[in-house]
């Protein structure tokens, strides 16, 4: 069946069915379980009258197919499959996680506005802040995620958009999402949360009064490192803004990234629950390290995040920091050069394991970052967590050798 075929029953299916059911072909008498590639730049129309129909349609902001760049089969019934999953109005694809972010944010801000941002935020995502807006005259102010009651007063006449990261970027702090987004409606801004460690499996913006929801399905959605791409899901209000500005950039993903997503999307419930599961076996082993400070992950009970990761969300992703207790940099690279199933690389979402210093004191300006000792991020993968507790296990024993 086709997603349209399943409109009515969406309501009673649960996520796993919907990503198995949602956005295939669908023919006059038969449908295809994986939907074919239309690698097509340009779309021909039977007749003139029709063309000009199309046209008419786009430019009233209603969905057509046209032109390969605003949309084509292939690209729409992966956009429906996860505006369904997200319980959004309209979803659309671009190139990577941060084309999404900073397309989202340029759709709602102009010259004079104010935009406040996350002070723990996606590094990629303070650089577009600090660089792109602030070249646009679009002002940019970092808020303390851990001073949520103070949040109000640095609202503006001139803010439009609060920035949302849940959990926050290196350090996994855990924001009262409700919260912002009440404190946000109340002075007139909307709503923009990054969503990419939870996935919609696990939280659902949208649901939960935000505004736009972000993903870079380059992580979890994708799942195999094989491939770049964003997602953004939008509630009816904010869909035609963000549709005119992301055609206007020309902002929009390959259809072979899209087939490459949507062959994830099948599996993103049975891989999720794994690096949940593994993530919390490798988190709960390094908290009775010696070398090991804290370990900086939600789901862990005695996480200061934890009761609000606990009323809001569903599981937790295989994505989580370690402070370790002070030593010098060639221990800690002995530990990571060294290790055979984690490999040292900056993106994470995919099967396989992945580890990376990290230095959250060189971005922050409103809270700065306290760890005494350095900050691994670690990805937990689809291998045997014991395989992997293994190699983490001798990387710090060589760690404690030098």
């Amino acid at each position: 069946m086709a997603a349209g075929a399943l409109e009515n029953d969406g309501c009673k299916m649960k996520d796993p069915t919907k990503l198995i059911e949602y956005g295939r072909y669908d023919g006059p008498d038969w449908s295809v379980v994986n939907p074919p590639v239309f690698h097509a730049s340009t779309i021909l129309h039977r007749t003139v009258s029709r063309f000009k129909e199309t046209r008419s349609l786009l430019s009233n902001g209603e969905d057509h197919v046209n032109y390969g760049r605003v949309g084509h089969p292939t690209a729409r019934m992966f956009e429906q499959a996860i505006a369904d999953l997200e319980g959004g109005f309209r979803t659309l694809t671009y190139s990577s996680g941060l084309a999404a972010i900073g397309s989202s944010l340029l759709a709602f801000l102009k010259p004079g506005d104010h935009v406040l941002v996350p002070d723990n935020v996606y590094g990629a995502t303070r650089r577009f802040c600090s660089g792109t807006l602030a070249r646009l005259n679009i002002e940019c102010s970092f808020y303390d995620v851990s001073q949520q009651d103070a949040i109000s007063r640095l609202f503006r006449p001139q803010t439009r958009v609060l920035l949302i990261e849940a959990p926050g970027s290196l350090t996994f702090e855990m924001p009262d999402i409700p919260a912002l987004v009440a404190v946000a409606r109340d002075n007139g801004a909307i709503t923009i949360m990054d969503n990419t460690w939870a996935s919609p499996l696990y939280y659902k913006p949208l649901a939960n009064g935000v505004d736009v929801s972000v993903q870079a399905a380059t992580k979890y959605i994708c799942g195999h490192s094989d491939a770049m791409m964003g997602v953004v899901t939008t509630n009816q209000e904010c869909f035609a803004p963000l549709r005119e500005l992301t055609h206007q950039l020309g902002q929009c993903a390959s259809p072979d990234e899209i087939y490459l997503a949507m062959r994830g999307l099948r599996t993103l419930a049975v891989r999720l629950e794994r690096h949940s599961r593994t993530a919390v076996s490798l988190a709960q082993w390094l908290k009775t390290r010696p070398e090991v400070q804290r370990v900086l992950y939600p789901a862990l009970p005695d996480d200061p995040g934890h009761e609000i990761w606990k009323r809001d969300f569903k599981g937790s992703s295989g994505l989580f920091g370690v402070v370790l207790r002070p030593v010098p940099e060639s221990a800690v690279a002995a530990m990571i050069d060294g290790l055979r199933h984690f490999g040292i690389g900056a993106s994470w979402g995919g099967f396989e394991s992945l580890i990376i210093p990290a230095w959250p004191e060189k971005l922050r300006t409103e809270n700065p970052w306290q760890g005494d000792g350095v900050l691994l991020r670690l990805h937990a993968g689809l291998e045997d967590p014991d395989d992997l507790i293994a190699d983490l296990s001798d990387g710090l024993d060589r760690l404690a050798a030098n």
